[in-house]
């Protein structure tokens, strides 16, 4: 069953349910390393995500492409990814991050492929990774980031998805939510680390949290705070902290003019 907002059961998350749905899909997934491999290595060369961030003046905006949510539902539908990754260029996005999951966000690889064709700046995958085969399929599908949760993974799998994205050229975002995934991050040798303000069990955003973890983090990693970032005066308080990007994805998708709202987000700094 879908969730959607509202609709969630309390014994379970909704990233528990998501993660499990893709588990139960990797477990089924045999399809030969082997041949994965060779299918990532033909690809170009990827675009630097991570230098990306921190090539310009300022805080470097990474813009989101998605359809729905499971805690908002239908966000925009009838989105074309390639009009939207023009507008983002327009706006002066340093990054992009494209959903691909269908089931919970309406994504798709081909969405990713359009984006990324439509726009000279790197582009994030954001799918749930729970195997190798996730992160070959993200570097075979033009991605030139990846994304790793920390609360879907273990100690273990962090650290070799970690390695296999370094491997494939690929820059692996690690995504925390709390002072002991931040730990864990490190452990893993991230040196690209998300702060992502929102809570998947209960959909609350904590606006201080990206702040509160940003004196926690290590000299040379690259720092992204997602969620919750609503206008300029977020992106000063977030670049004050030290902050070299932020997420923003909800209110550039349903607004009228992605390029103005994102224009006016890089005003403030």
């Amino acid at each position: 069953m879908m969730m959607v907002a509202g609709q969630y059961e309390d014994s379970m998350s909704v990233l528990e349910e998501i993660v499990g749905v893709h588990r139960a899909a990797a477990a089924q997934d045999d399809r030969p390393l082997a041949t994965l491999a060779a299918e990532a290595a033909r690809q170009s060369a990827p675009r630097d995500f991570r230098a990306a961030l921190t090539a310009g003046d300022g805080v470097a905006v990474i813009a989101e492409i998605k359809r729905r949510s499971p805690s908002k539902g239908d966000l925009a539908p009838d989105l074309v990814p390639a009009l939207v990754a023009k507008a983002y260029g327009v706006g002066g996005a340093a990054c992009l991050w494209v959903l691909t999951d269908e089931r919970y966000f309406g994504g798709s690889a081909a969405d990713l492929v359009d984006a990324r064709a439509a726009c000279e700046v790197p582009v994030l995958r954001k799918d749930f990774t729970v195997s190798e085969r996730d992160v070959y399929d993200a570097r075979s599908m033009g991605a030139d980031a990846v994304l790793l949760i920390a609360a879907a993974l273990d100690d273990d799998e962090l650290a070799r998805f970690r390695s296999l994205a370094d491997g494939l050229g690929l820059a692996a975002l690690v995504e925390v939510h709390d002072e002991r995934e931040l730990e864990r991050a490190i452990r893993a040798g991230a040196h690209l680390v998300g702060v992502n303000q929102r809570d998947l069990r209960t959909f609350e955003v904590d606006r201080d949290l990206a702040v509160r973890l940003a004196a926690r983090m290590p000299d040379g990693v690259v720092t992204v705070a997602e969620s919750g970032v609503r206008d300029a005066g977020d992106v000063q308080a977030l670049a004050a902290a030290g902050y070299a990007a932020v997420l923003v994805g909800e209110s550039l998708v349903t607004g009228p003019d992605p390029a103005a709202a994102l224009r006016a987000l890089r005003g403030g700094t």
